[in-house]
């Protein structure tokens, strides 16, 4: 007898939660979740729809506090010329799976890494999250300390991830204890990296 293969993760779906919620999200986004077949991503989903944060919310929660970046690399790397290193690399993953980056957020942010994931060819995808895996489950872990919804969608993304290493778990530590280096010097580097991220199949 053939086995099943599992479902992939609602990588779009996820994308579409963590963007600013335009008129209409909350009613398309609880369709798209009554679908999901039942288990941690579906519930997760659940919750946060019940406790919809509306555009007031999306703004309090990540507009105004750094902590809830959903620029993924600013956790490692603060506003620094690394920084700037790190999102040339993942715009070139990007071109080399063929989809170039079209959006006006930076390469980094969360829903755009996500919605690369759905798209993506297999492999690509997976290297991309998992390279910053540290960070997404501090994002998780400090918007659980705000008390707030977007914490359920961040309980769906890591669901569908591999566990935490016991490296990343002290990534996660470091970056808690110590924050994003503070070396404000923008973020152009003084050249294009030339290696992608581990994982990812040219």
């Amino acid at each position: 007898m053939k086995r099943r293969r599992p479902d992939p993760p609602p990588w779009a779906l996820l994308s579409f939660a963590l963007r600013y919620p335009q008129p209409g999200a909350r009613e398309a986004i609880a369709a798209d979740v009554s679908a999901l077949p039942a288990g941690p991503q579906r519930e997760a989903l659940e919750r946060f729809v019940a406790g919809w944060p509306g555009e007031a919310g999306y703004v309090e929660t990540f507009d105004l506090r750094r902590r809830a970046a959903l620029e993924l690399t600013y956790y490692r790397h603060g506003d620094t010329r690394e920084r700037g290193m790190a999102l040339l690399r993942l715009k070139k993953l990007y071109r080399a799976a063929g989809l170039p980056l079209e959006s006006p957020e930076l390469p980094d942010h969360l829903a755009v890494m996500l919605a690369f994931a759905a798209l993506a060819p297999d492999g690509y995808g997976e290297a991309v999250l998992g390279e910053h895996r540290a960070a997404i489950e501090l994002l998780r872990l400090s918007l659980h300390d705000l008390d707030s919804p977007y914490a359920h969608v961040l309980d769906a993304v890591v669901a569908g991830l591999a566990p935490l290493t016991v490296s990343e778990r002290s990534e996660v530590a470091r970056l808690a204890r110590e924050g994003p280096p503070d070396e404000a010097v923008g973020l152009e580097p003084y050249g294009p990296p030339e290696a992608m991220p581990t994982g990812a199949r040219p």
